[in-house]
């Protein structure tokens, strides 16, 4: 069976990749300051001969040292294990990589016959030392505290009672520093007659397999790890195929796999091989960049709208009775509650009036008339022009949503899905949409699902830009809107 050498702080090897990619951008920062401090003190020594670099040597001494650096880096396993190294490994570590860099650099300047002043060479070689080291101890002290202040709580389950499942769960309590939070087993006894009752391992809740489906619909879970023999996966077919539509990511500690049609990736929990199935985007540095876009776009958006903002709300409060701000419990990231905000476009009391309403819906399980009577006229001049849903952009901040993803629905919408629908709840839900630019309002509610299924099988960041930039016009001339 499997033994744990050693903890990676990342949990799983394939989130390992965008940290690293952050720590290397970080290192050519440090190196770009450890460059213009060396410039700078060497022109301050009272030495004899005049000192100057020209621009193109300047960019050829830093584009070397970066990419030294950054590549010895990484043949060192500093950005894979700087969380775990002792302050000493990462001074002498990093000292090696540098002081190699340096070498590299003199041969360049002597075969290059740049004849640079040798008091520059040291200081930049300290430098680099001090600022990279200083760095790397820097994010040795708090990047653990960062990721779980910053990174929402991942809800795991272990299929499977045996050893393997134990020794998986022992590891995945290892890692509730970094986010992870273990919810229980699941038994996969599918001879059972009648499914088990939930009872009790090693602290944590066991619920019978057979009750997956009605387990989801009142947890949050984002994701399954089967630790089971391999002669155990060919009757687990039908669960993960269930799993699959659910949208729930899944992982294998054997190394047999049934079909499903979720991308397929192999990573590790600690040394133990998972193979992954994800029917939702999984490429973490590509979401790290939408994340990143996100905050951006966001901030920017309420620095520019914040005299509409404050016109809008004005309109609100002085052409009828009730709050500003209208704040809804909507459906997140795989079912997470969050608090949705919006300017009010009803009268204040439209939640009492809607049970009279119930026979013009135009739409089936989401609530949707044309003309709706609740409407203000203000509110209606709002929602034409989608200026009701500029809050949002504040939930955006605070990470319950996105620019772009499928709409959050009402917790009473998602009760009423089918079980393919529910996939669309596995990804961010954001401010605007693939069919919000395909038909808005004019679309069918299977269409809408449909077309967020088609956004998340088919998303990139090039595919956000393209309905961002789409959504532009729209919102500026109110088209489809009512």
């Amino acid at each position: 069976m499997f033994r744990v050498l050693c903890w990676q702080p990342d949990v799983y090897s394939r989130h390992q990749r965008k940290f690293q990619v952050l720590y290397a951008v970080c290192d050519l920062v440090l190196i770009l300051f450890s460059f213009l401090a060396a410039f700078s003190l060497r022109s301050q020594l009272p030495l004899e001969n005049l000192f100057d670099i020209q621009s193109p040597v300047r960019v050829l001494l830093i584009t070397f040292a970066a990419a030294s650096n950054i590549l010895l880096s990484n043949a060192f396993q500093i950005y894979r294990q700087v969380e775990l190294m002792s302050p000493w490994r990462i001074l002498t570590r990093t000292f090696r990589h540098v002081a190699l860099t340096m070498v590299g650099l003199i041969l360049v300047e002597f075969a290059l016959r740049l004849n640079l002043s040798r008091p520059f060479f040291f200081l930049f070689g300290l430098n680099q030392w001090i600022f990279l080291a200083a760095g790397r101890l820097f994010v040795r002290r708090y990047a653990g505290s960062w990721r779980r202040r910053f990174n929402a709580p991942m809800h795991v389950m272990v299929a499977g009672t045996g050893s393997t499942a134990r020794e998986v769960a022992r590891a995945l309590e290892e890692a509730a520093p970094y986010g992870i939070r273990l919810q229980g087993f699941f038994d996969l006894n599918l001879d059972a007659a009648s499914p088990a009752p939930v009872s009790q391992s090693l602290g944590y809740p066991v619920h019978s397999i057979h009750r997956l489906r009605d387990f989801l619909e009142q947890q949050v879970l984002d994701e399954i790890i089967f630790a089971v023999d391999s002669g155990d996966l060919q009757p687990l077919q039908d669960i993960f195929l269930e799993c699959d539509e659910e949208g729930i990511r899944t992982r294998l500690a054997v190394n047999q796999f049934p079909h499903v049609n979720s991308e397929m990736y192999l990573e590790t929990l600690g040394h133990i091989p998972l193979l992954t199935f994800s029917a939702t985007p999984s490429d973490e540095l590509h979401l790290l960049v939408k994340r990143t876009l996100d905050v951006s776009l966001a901030a920017l958006g309420l620095a520019i709208t914040s005299p509409l903002l404050l016109l809008a709300a004005a309109l609100v409060r002085f052409t009828s009775p009730g709050p500003v701000v209208f704040r809804q419990e909507r459906c997140g990231l795989n079912g997470r509650r969050f608090t949705l905000y919006k300017f009010r476009s009803m009268v204040e009391n439209a939640e009492e009036l809607r049970p009279g309403l119930e026979h013009l819906n135009e739409k089936s399980t989401v609530f949707k008339i044309r003309n709706d009577p609740r409407l203000t006229p203000a509110g209606r001049f709002l929602r034409k022009f989608s200026i009701d849903e500029l809050p949002q952009l504040w939930n955006i901040l605070r990470g319950d949503m996105s620019i772009v993803g499928p709409r959050p629905p009402i917790a009473s919408e998602v009760e009423n899905y089918e079980r393919w629908q529910r996939r669309r709840l596995r990804m961010r839900p954001g401010l605007t949409c693939l069919w919000a630019v395909e038909g808005r309002d004019h679309l069918d509610f299977d269409t809408m699902m449909r077309k967020d299924l088609q956004y998340i099988d088919s998303w990139s960041l090039v595919l956000d830009l393209r309905i961002i930039l789409r959504t532009i016009p729209l919102v500026l001339t109110g088209k489809g809107a009512h």
